[in-house]
């Protein structure tokens, strides 16, 4: 691996000192730590797979097979989340309301609408070892189809719902196909949920990178302050379209608990932020903001007002004026802004594109702080 050469004169005291100076960071340039932290399904885990796929040549066919039980998996349940969705909200399917006015023919479709989904969780189970049969991928397009069912999709902020489910099921006649190979956009849209730490090494700009995933769970975040000692950047993610969210595990007591318990999502990620960038270990340590999902939130925007998660919010709901606010609510909990500035990006972390040109940036913010430190810049 390259490294990067500074020519120095060395003739006297100070430059002496300089010399060693960057002799020593030559010596640490090398390798680059940074953690990936953030709330549970910010997208951290999409992050690291972008740097394979950026950095390494990506998933090989053989790593991309391996990914179809998954891309199953999660579209099964998508599709199980919102028709169980449908009885919490009393939601019926698309043709329940026409039955009781309607002839015998409507009666017989929603008849086989309550037997699709019957037969949705019997089929279930082959598809999570991988096989995704011709009945099983029938009965999910005619569910998905169905108006009640779209219904209950656009509803899916008030239920946990993955955000892939719609990638997935508009396009079942391709991934159901016998031969089915996910590409590496289907695998960057998988969803497994992080457990412990995921260590991804890679090169980049002559540094050689060593990147931890650290699962977003609170069960997960104990596990987490062994790898953040000495590290050179905390990259922390923020799923923008989580503003009108509650918490997966909040959710998940909701069922035996009172509902004013559930947390917001957003509030979640700003407490965690708020511990990670005034930790008196960090001091030293770059803080790069990713606010995450930004194609989700321009979208949601639209019709989910901001002042769910921001009451005091008086400005439009458009994307900039929105995003903007966010932006400054996570910056304004720096408590050190007079020594220590938060680097904010904007992300789509399923857009390699995007992902490059921001790492680009991150990367650069890396040499220079640590040419800073050296008294170089």
């Amino acid at each position: 691996m390259k490294e990067v050469s500074f020519v120095v004169d060395r003739g006297s005291p100070e430059r002496q000192e300089e010399a060693e100076q960057i002799a020593f960071w030559q010596g640490k340039q090398c390798e680059a730590l940074g953690v990936i932290s953030g709330a549970g399904e910010s997208g951290k885990s999409t992050i690291v797979k972008q740097m394979k796929i950026i950095h390494e040549a990506g998933y090989s066919e053989e790593e991309c097979k391996q990914y179809r039980a998954v891309v199953y998996s999660n579209t099964i349940q998508s599709i199980i989340a919102i028709i169980r969705a449908m009885g919490r909200l009393k939601i019926d399917f698309g043709d329940s309301a026409r039955a009781s006015t309607c002839g015998p023919a409507v009666l017989i479709l929603v008849l086989l609408e309550l037997d699709d989904a019957r037969q949705l969780f019997v089929l279930a189970g082959a598809a999570e070892e991988g096989f995704m049969t011709a009945e099983l991928a029938g009965v999910i397009k005619r569910l998905w189809k169905d108006s009640g069912v779209q219904a209950c999709f656009n509803r899916s902020r008030e239920y946990q719902l993955n955000d892939s489910a719609a990638y997935y099921l508009n396009d079942l006649d391709r991934i159901a196909q016998p031969n089915y190979i996910p590409t590496q956009q289907d695998v960057l849209r998988t969803r497994v949920k992080t457990t412990g730490i995921v260590e991804t090494h890679f090169t980049f700009k002559d540094l050689h990178f060593k990147m931890f995933d650290v699962g977003g769970q609170r069960s997960e975040r104990k596990k987490w302050i062994h790898c953040f000692e000495g590290v050179t950047a905390i990259i922390f993610c923020v799923a923008l379209s989580d503003y009108d969210l509650v918490l997966a595990e909040d959710e998940e007591m909701a069922n035996w608990l009172h509902s004013s318990l559930l947390q917001n999502r957003m509030h979640e990620s700003m407490k965690l932020f708020d511990s990670i960038c005034n930790n008196k270990w960090f001091t030293d340590t770059s803080i790069i903001l990713f606010l995450n999902k930004k194609d989700l939130f321009e979208e949601k925007i639209k019709k989910s007002p901001l002042t769910i998660c921001y009451p005091e919010y008086a400005g439009s709901n458009t994307y900039e004026e929105a995003a903007a606010y966010i932006q400054c609510q996570f910056e304004d909990l720096n408590k050190r802004k007079d020594t220590k500035e938060i680097y904010t990006h904007f992300t789509c972390a399923t857009d390699t594109k995007n992902v490059q040109f921001v790492f680009d940036a991150v990367t650069d913010v890396i040499i220079k702080n640590n040419l800073k430190d050296c008294g170089l810049f």
